[in-house]
């Protein structure tokens, strides 16, 4: 079991505040961990379990996990980071996304030392009186403090009432639940410190706060749905793996911090050997592609997924589960990699083949006019992960 130590240091990126945290985790009382999504998206990606595996240590050290479903506020969406407002969901379209979150968010944390809550249980009857006085404790100029509503409003962008509205709603969640500590991303620390505020103008005692990094994604920026660049939970063992192998080698060390449980030395030896290239990056991204995949799936399925890549990228082997297009008559290649998929347009096909990504049976496209005839199957690849068998009928 992890110290209080490794508790507050992995995978950690600030808490607040350090010293009261220490002291209520001594004190031996559970403490009541909160943990708020909106969902406002369906699926959840592994940057969202670097907060869920620290949940599950906590819960190791027998901590209860408050989980609430942003019902109300997932309606208005979160603000940070969004330079224009977003649309507002129906309540329905909430409901069948926080049924298809919650089965993800428990492949990770504990299911019987959660609490699930709904924010319509004190929002569903929360009148016009109530509103105004959450409204009237909190000042224009806290809300302006806050970078995301500060750069819209410099900029004469729209910002909303009912987007200023959004961390005091968040805040009073700490309120109605009396958490003891809440958990977040660094981009959640103005919404996470406006419910320590609040719990304290209340008279209660105020939440400490517990904030994780911000991974990296696929394309180098932070792992996000609006960036498209996340490994999805839902994604296929395989296609997990292999999102994992396309990453770039400086994410290695702080992947193995936040999503593994590989021991802090044995990552620093990790770094060292990168340092002095006494180590194949290869090597390193497979364990930790075999331990992600493990941690989402199980041991049978990262090495089958291991397997099956190395047998399409590193053996140069013909994947097993290649689509089939059938022919009737000679096709272009450009047409037939725009009726494939391939390809989207003419324009990207001839990119791709300059750029000497396309190959017919191992062999490299260079002539924009070849033709592939009917009397044979061929295989048409496209950079190292698309594969068509192309055949007559």
């Amino acid at each position: 079991m992890d110290s209080i130590d490794q508790l507050l240091t992995r995978g950690v990126a600030e808490v607040l505040v350090e010293q009261e945290l220490r002291k209520k985790l001594q004190s031996g009382r559970p403490l009541r961990l909160k943990q708020g999504f909106d969902p406002s998206r369906p699926d959840m990606h592994i940057g969202n379990a670097v907060g869920l595996r620290k949940l599950r240590k906590f819960q190791e050290h027998g901590h209860q996990v408050v989980l609430i479903v942003g019902d109300w506020t997932a309606q208005i969406g979160d603000p940070s980071g969004r330079d224009e407002t977003r649309p507002r969901l129906t309540a329905d379209i909430v409901r069948e996304n926080a049924t298809t979150y919650m089965e993800q968010f428990f492949r990770v944390v504990e299911r019987s030392q959660t609490e699930v809550r709904w924010q319509s249980e004190w929002y569903g009857d929360f009148n016009l009186e109530r509103a105004l006085d959450l409204a009237g404790r909190f000042t224009l100029a806290q809300m302006l403090a806050h970078e995301t509503f500060r750069n819209r409003y410099e900029a004469g962008q729209p910002l909303t009432i009912l987007e200023l509205m959004y961390p005091m709603l968040q805040g009073y969640d700490s309120v109605a639940i009396q958490s003891d500590v809440e958990f977040g991303g660094t981009d959640q620390k103005f919404n996470n410190l406006a419910g320590r505020q609040l719990m304290e103008q209340m008279g209660m005692m105020p939440q400490d706060i517990l904030l994780v990094p911000l991974i990296p994604g696929t394309d180098g920026r932070k792992m996000g749905k609006s960036f498209d660049n996340t490994i999805d939970i839902t994604m296929s063992p395989f296609e997990m793996y292999s999102k994992v192998m396309a990453m770039s080698d400086d994410v290695l060390p702080v992947y193995f911090k936040v999503l593994t449980d590989v021991p802090m030395e044995e990552i620093s030896a990790m770094q060292e050997a990168m340092t002095t290239g006494s180590v194949n990056p290869k090597n390193l991204k497979m364990q930790l592609a075999r331990e992600v995949v493990t941690q989402f799936y199980n041991a049978d399925d990262a090495q089958q997924s291991e397997a099956e890549w190395t047998k399409r990228f590193s053996a140069r082997e013909l994947p097993s589960d290649m689509p089939e297009h059938v022919i009737d008559q000679a096709v272009n290649i450009i047409d037939l990699m725009i009726a494939t998929q391939l390809a989207s347009s003419k324009s990207e096909a001839r990119r791709l083949i300059d750029g000497g990504g396309v190959r017919v049976e191992g062999n490299k496209v260079e002539d924009y006019a070849l033709s592939i005839e009917p009397d044979r199957a061929v295989v048409v690849q496209v950079g190292r992960r698309k594969f068509v068998r192309v055949c007559g009928s």
